[in-house]
Formats: structure tokens, sequence, C-alpha cells
């Protein structure tokens, strides 16, 4: 679909050459997946809306556009302006492209969640780009919804702030949708697609309800995020879910929402690339396996779409690097790996954590207790894969700090806690664990990108004496 933004130059009638880049925005092509489907064992027809074809790479370029054309109009953005935004980096790319065509500069705030190619993705695009923590609550000052705010004022500047603008689902309904309905004939079944500023799915879901309501609209969400009954983290999925309810949040609108982990978005998204040759990025492999689980559930005649938001290129350092994948638990490197170590050790307890309020009292009556001398400190409560790491404390260190000032037993743990623990994967090899074990006094291992266990030295060498024993 054309997106027009000046009169075409006469010279160009007649020829099929865009006026612009903007113009290249939308009419994405449907692709269908048939490999996927056969390996899922699949009967209905599922299929892919292709967002990596817009000049973006990603479904963010349609409301970057729309948003910036709308404040055009409105007089919130004028000649030469500066643009700023919180952004993952697909909103940031749309608004860039937008911004080099019309005359202004760009300043987005990101999270050190993001993969490092996105951020040197948006300075090449000559933007500005702020990292903030993505461990802190949305109202804390660093977070990166409060410096974005602060920016926009010092630079007097426009924040398009995609979370709560109109014209975020606007673009979608005017664009995604009827393309969508034009593409299936208006035959489409169910319409999966990811959720975070909700846009996306909100906006399609209007315009497809409004021409046939019983058309289903299913929502994929990390499974810590809020709109799947989580607390919005810890998760490692990038530019869905969310801690908070955004404007766009329509669940009036969505039949179903659910909810995937990090494990099954990384590994279906690897699955995608190798076996369709689509190359597809975290939250695709997240939409992609809510569609497999619909798909299989569905009517043979059915079409079931999802769409892609974006590609695989702004993760190569993380879902498609396996050393990164194997230090999250992700993958495994070999037979013999962390794994056997933790299974050797039979009945002790998988995990145990306090929370950054238990005091060091009940902290040290916990270690004793369970013979142990390094602890996790976790925020967040019970079930652990809900909660988020913050810390460490090392009986060494609680027994100086005890000796100092024993009024600090009855002070709250997280006072005295040290910095976490380094990690390593489940599937991770066990030369791995005794070269960081030679300067660290314990490890903690992530399986499917969790905590699942605190190693030891004394660990290792209770699995090295099992297998001398043969």
């Amino acid at each position: 679909m054309a997106w027009g933004n000046d009169a075409a130059d006469s010279r160009l009638h007649g020829t099929n050459i865009a006026d612009s880049v903007i113009d290249t925005i939308g009419s994405t092509p449907l692709v269908r997946l048939k490999r996927i489907s056969e390996i899922h064992g699949i009967e209905c027809v599922l299929a892919m809306k292709m967002e990596t074809t817009n000049p973006g790479g990603s479904a963010k370029d349609r409301p970057a556009l729309e948003m910036i054309l709308a404040a055009e109009r409105s007089g919130e953005l004028r000649p030469g302006g500066t643009i700023v935004e919180p952004t993952s980096g697909n909103t940031g790319v749309g608004l860039a492209i937008v911004a080099a065509q019309r005359g202004y500069k760009c300043v987005f705030v990101m999270t050190d969640k993001v993969a490092p190619e996105k951020v040197s993705l948006l300075r090449a695009y000559g933007a500005e780009v702020v990292v903030c923590p993505v461990a802190v609550p949305p109202e804390d000052p660093t977070s990166y919804y409060k410096v974005a705010e602060r920016l926009t004022v010092e630079r007097d500047a426009f924040r398009p702030n995609q979370y709560a603008n109109p014209n975020n689902p606007l673009a979608h309904e005017k664009t995604t949708g009827p393309e969508l309905w034009a593409q299936t004939g208006g035959r489409i079944t169910h319409f999966v697609a990811g959720a975070g500023t909700c846009g996306t799915i909100t906006g399609t879901a209007r315009y497809l309800k409004a021409q046939n309501p019983a058309i289903k609209i299913i929502a994929g969400d990390p499974d810590a995020s809020v709109f799947s009954g989580g607390s919005g983290r810890p998760y490692l999925v990038e530019g869905v879910g969310e801690d908070f309810y955004p404007a766009a949040w329509s669940p009036d609108l969505y039949d179903q929402v659910i909810p995937i982990s990090d494990e099954e978005s990384f590994l279906t998204a690897r699955q995608v690339s190798r076996e369709e040759g689509i190359l597809i990025g975290g939250s695709g492999g997240m939409a992609v396996a809510t569609a497999i689980r619909v798909a299989k559930a569905a009517a043979p005649n059915d079409i079931v779409v999802v769409l892609n938001p974006d590609s695989g290129r702004g993760y190569l350092s993380r879902v498609f690097d396996d050393q990164w994948m194997a230090n999250f638990g992700f993958l495994r490197e070999c037979d013999e790996c962390i794994a056997a170590v933790l299974d050797a050790r039979g009945d002790t307890p998988s995990l145990l954590y306090v929370n950054p309020s238990t005091s060091v009292r009940n902290t040290i009556d916990l270690m004793r207790a369970n013979g142990i001398s390094q602890l996790p400190v976790c925020k967040n409560t019970p079930p652990f894969a809900a909660a988020e790491v913050a810390g460490a404390v090392d009986e060494l260190d609680l027994m100086e700090a005890v000796y100092r000032d024993s009024s600090v037993l009855d002070s709250a743990v997280e006072q005295v806690m040290g910095p976490k623990l380094p990690t390593i994967g489940v599937g991770q090899k066990v030369a791995l664990a005794v070269e960081m074990l030679d300067v660290a006094p314990a490890l903690l291992v992530l399986s499917g990108g969790r905590p699942l266990s605190v190693l030891t030295r004394s660990d290792l060498l209770s699995y090295f004496e099992v297998l001398s024993n043969g």
C-alpha cells in the first residue's frame, strides 16, 4: 500500500518507481509455512505475514509513519524538530526512516536487554541512542520510560509514545487488517500475533472482527508478562510482553492469550529459520510457537495467519549464537555436562533462595539448615520461575558483617548481599565450570533462561568421585 507524503514528481508517471522509501511501507506478502506444518502435523493452512519486507524490516514501520504524519497535522511536530521515543529497536528504526525523509532528529531510549546490533542499527541511521537498565520498575527515574520523559522535556521534543498513541493501532486497522482480509479472500479464521504495545494485534483485530466477528484473535505472550498473569519480568524475548497495560490493550478483542517460554520462543525461531529459510527473531519465534498450538487445534479448512514482526538479523548475537544460547541453558553442548553434575547430587534440593526483605538471621538459619555456603537473593514471589535474581550472599561475607555489627542480624539481607553469582548453562561443559569456579565461590545454573540451581566446588568434587568409582 502506498503511503504518499508529497505530490509525486510528474516524471515518475508511467513508471514503477516509488517516490520515496516511505511509499514502500506495507503490502507485505503472506507466505505459507509448509515445512513447519509438516513437522508439527498441522492440517489447516498456516501462513505468515512477512513484515520483514517493510523498509525498516519490521511491522513498526506502519505506526511510525502514521504517528509522525498525525503529529505533523496536529502541529506537535514542526519542521526541524526532534523525536524522542523509548523503543526495543524496531519502532526506532521506523521512526528514523521517516525522520530522515522529513528532516527530523531522533533520540531513542533502550534497555540493556536489547541486542547490541539493534543499538548499532539505530546509530547507523544517525540517531542518538541512550541505554538504560532493564531491571528497574517503570516509575524508577533510570527506567527507559522515565528517561524518555526527561529527554522529551529537555530537548523540547515530540514523543510519539507508541504505548499510548491511538495512531499506533490505527495504522494496523488501516493497513494490516485490510491486507490480510484481501490476501485470504476473506477466509482467514485465526489471527495470531505477539502483544507488546498491543498496537499490531489490537488494530488488526478491530478491522478483522468488523468484517467477521467469528475470526479468532490470539495473543502470544512471554510467560512472565502481565498479559498472561506474570509480574512483567524477567524474560529474555525482546519487543513483546510488558510490565504494565498499554492504552491499546483490548482484552475484549482477544479470544485467547497464550503464554510462551523464552526457550520455546528461541528454539522455534531457530527451527523456522532453518526449516523454512525465513530468518525470524525471538518475538517471531514466540508468535509462531503460539500459532503452532492454535493450528494443531484448528479445523482442516481453517486459515491461521501469524504475524512475524521482524527479522532474525537483529538477534544474531543472541538467539542465533550457540554460546549465548548455551549459557542461558537453552542448548546442550555435550552429553556429560552440568546437568550430569546436578543429577549426581541425588536428592539435594535443586534451588534455595531468599527474598531481599528476608532478615540476615533467617538467611543464616536457612543456610545452616541446608548445609550451604552461598545463596541467591531473588525478587518477586514463588514460583521461582517468575522470580528475578537480585544478588547473592556468601557465609564468609555474612560472618564478617555480623562480626562488625551484630545488629545486622535483624536487617534485610539486601543490605548486605553481594553481586549476582556468575551463570552457567545446564548444558554447558563441566570443564567450563572448573575454570569458572577457580575464581568464583559458586555458580548459578540456568535452564531455559531461568535459575535452576547453585553449583559449588563441593558438587564438582562429589561428581568426580562418582566418576572415579565407575
